[in-house]
């Protein structure tokens, strides 16, 4: 089982619709190449071709979320050696499929004729098979239709159609080859379209169109802004409550995530206010109701991610022989999504929310506080914790992983695991929850939070604290004995601004996040090149995320250190330009002394929307005064 590599792929989306392709347009067949339509590819091959040739690639223009353009030349030797025949396709993905515009163009000095043709393969493969790299199942059989279009079923309710207008179209081999005879003028051009439409009326969100005006400026900083911007609008989706927010990255997580969520709306809240409000009412909308361990929901949490029908997660046994992991569609298997929501609403309420839009979440706040001093911490030793239940995820952090979680000599930490992040997540929560419950009226709850708070601060500096050579440092967790993985890891980033640390302890922690072995100078890594788990190209053991830095500028400026902010900010520019202005979900921790540009994480997801949102971190920093 082997993850597709993305990094060289392009994508155009309008979330649940996703395009993979080639830099020339091209999709052919291989692991993720495709369309998609809510979480399965309904098309695993798209080609285009004159008189049985493929183009050739000469450019591509890829400006972020749901649009792209792709210039090719056809070999023409006697027009003489310079391209005379250039083709361009203009892609656009929206709410109701794939879109494209070939325009084919020629400097010759009388008409020519150019066969066009199109193959479509039709597909109906889920998305985590395709992770996974694994065929499931033959592809559907078009059926054609009076009017020249071409059907078939994906999924378990939704329908795919071909529609390519004036041409002649049969299907041969199980492919779709739609044919037109182009005549193209004399230093002239001839255009047609097609368009590949896909629905799924049982997936639970759509996509959720709005206009982007993300700015003028030819400045690095100006186009991070005007790419992420493009981006974020391309991962707006809603429900049928309204609630607008932003999927959680392509190609994997174009749907509703607690976590991911939350913190690019907290991200981008500078940006957009209105996706922050339906991102709460989205997440209450689901929040936990009752006890149920194969969903891992409880009264008051938040949902970890919600989609349309069972995920299985191939090849997750945790041990040989043991069967495939499959999550619910809605799964609640999540340490920290309660919190960051009742941050969010923190936010919010800084920034101006209504008397009446405050009441509203009201309910939802106090079932979210319930949670965290009832729930979150199951063996009533004062931190929140998650545990290995075998049917979830192991890990329920932002480091998912199964190895995120390490001592400083490398070895894997043993659960139950009490994240260092989560505490200070609880933090601010009840923090926030104080300053809310006061402004509604309720001064003895909110005394009550905060003395909570209070307590949890004194715990946490009293068993988180560790030291190595280079002086102290909070731990990354408390493992199952309750002791403090050592390993030096960024997640100490996440509890600046949260309040559980005094002003001394948090210069100590901003002195080690920018210490050599935890910033490449492209961005923090995840994990300390000291470890003895260290790798630049392990997931959670040595990459840089973007988001993770996002989450730390912002709590660097909230806890005053701005000369730092703008030096970290300064790199995760230095490292957008060489993705195009693009950040992807994570790249390589090899430090600016090894490499003069960030290397690529092959499977990284792009775009995502942590990451994108991180640019309006970026952005706030680099133009303050």
């Amino acid at each position: 089982m082997e993850q597709p590599y993305l990094h060289e792929l392009s994508v155009v989306l309008a979330a649940a619709q996703q395009c993979w392709s080639r830099r020339d347009g091209q999709i052919l067949d291989s692991a993720i190449q495709g369309v998609y339509s809510a979480d399965v590819r309904v098309a695993s091959l798209v080609t285009l071709t004159a008189d049985g040739h493929a183009n050739e690639h000469i450019g591509t223009v890829e400006p972020g979320g749901g649009t792209a353009r792709y210039d090719t030349v056809w070999r023409t030797p006697d027009l003489g050696a310079d391209p005379a025949l250039v083709c361009r396709r203009e892609r656009t993905v929206t709410a109701k499929g794939l879109y494209e515009r070939v325009v084919v163009r020629s400097t010759a000095p009388h008409e020519l004729r150019v066969p066009l043709t199109l193959v479509v393969a039709p597909d109906s493969t889920p998305m985590s098979a395709v992770r996974a790299s694994i065929v499931v199942a033959d592809p559907p059989v078009p059926t054609p239709h009076d009017d020249g279009t071409y059907t078939w079923p994906f999924g378990r309710a939704g329908e795919a159609c071909l529609v390519a207008p004036g041409s002649f179209v049969q299907v041969a081999t199980n492919r779709i080859h739609a044919s037109w005879d182009l005549e193209v003028p004399a230093r002239g051009e001839v255009s047609v379209q097609w368009r590949l439409l896909a629905s799924d009326q049982g997936f639970p969100f759509a996509h959720e169109s709005v206009d982007v005006a993300p700015g003028a400026g030819t400045e690095p900083l100006d186009l991070l802004v005007q790419t992420a911007s493009r981006d974020l609008a391309a991962l707006r989706m809603a429900g049928d409550d309204g609630g607008v927010f932003y999927a959680a990255g392509a190609p994997w997580f174009l749907t509703l995530f607690g976590r991911d969520s939350l913190l690019s709306a907290r991200l981008s809240l500078s940006w957009s206010r209105d996706v922050a409000l339906g991102t709460l009412r989205a997440l209450a909308a689901r929040q936990g109701t009752t006890t149920d361990a194969a969903t891992a929901e409880q009264p008051g949490k938040i949902p970890h991610e919600v989609r349309g029908e069972p995920l299985r997660l191939y090849g997750s046994g945790r041990q040989e022989g043991d069967h495939d992991i499959v999550l619910p569609p809605v799964y609640y298997g999540t340490i920290d999504a309660t919190c960051l929501w009742v941050m969010l609403l923190g936010d919010l309420e800084q920034s101006g929310l209504a008397d009446d839009e405050l009441e509203a979440f009201v309910p939802h706040l106090r079932a979210a506080l319930g949670w965290v001093r009832d729930h979150g911490d199951a063996d009533g030793d004062g931190f929140l914790e998650y545990a290995d239940t075998g049917e979830g995820l192991s890990n329920q952090g932002w480091k998912d992983s199964a190895d995120s979680i390490r001592w400083a000599d490398g070895s894997l930490a043993r659960g139950p695991i009490a994240l260092c992040e989560a505490q200070g997540y609880a933090h601010e929560a009840a923090l926030v929850g104080a300053r809310l419950l006061e402004r509604l009226g309720d001064a003895a709850e909110a005394a009550s939070w905060r003395e909570w708070a209070d307590r949890l601060a004194e715990r946490f500096r009293a068993q988180f604290w560790v030291r190595d050579e280079l002086g102290p440092y909070p731990a990354i967790a408390l493992d199952a004995d309750k002791r403090p993985v050592t390993g030096v890891a960024s997640n100490m980033g996440h509890l600046l601004g949260t309040g559980i640390l005094t002003p001394d302890e948090a210069a100590v922690v901003v002195g080690r996040l920018m210490h050599p072995t935890l910033r490449s100078g492209f961005g923090i890594r995840t994990l300390s090149t000291d470890n003895a788990a260290y790798w630049p190209l392990g997931y959670h053991v040595g990459s840089v995320w973007t988001h993770d830095n996002g989450v730390i500028l912002a709590g660097m400026l909230r806890e005053g250190f701005v000369d730092e902010a703008r030096l970290l900010a300064a790199e995760l520019l230095r490292a957008a330009i060489a993705y195009s202005y693009r950040l992807p979900e994570l790249y390589a921790g090899y430090g600016a002394d090894e490499t003069p540009a960030p290397l690529p994480f092959p499977a990284a997801c792009h775009p995502q929307a942590w990451a994108a949102a991180t640019a309006a971190t970026i952005a706030q920093v680099l133009r303050q005064a």
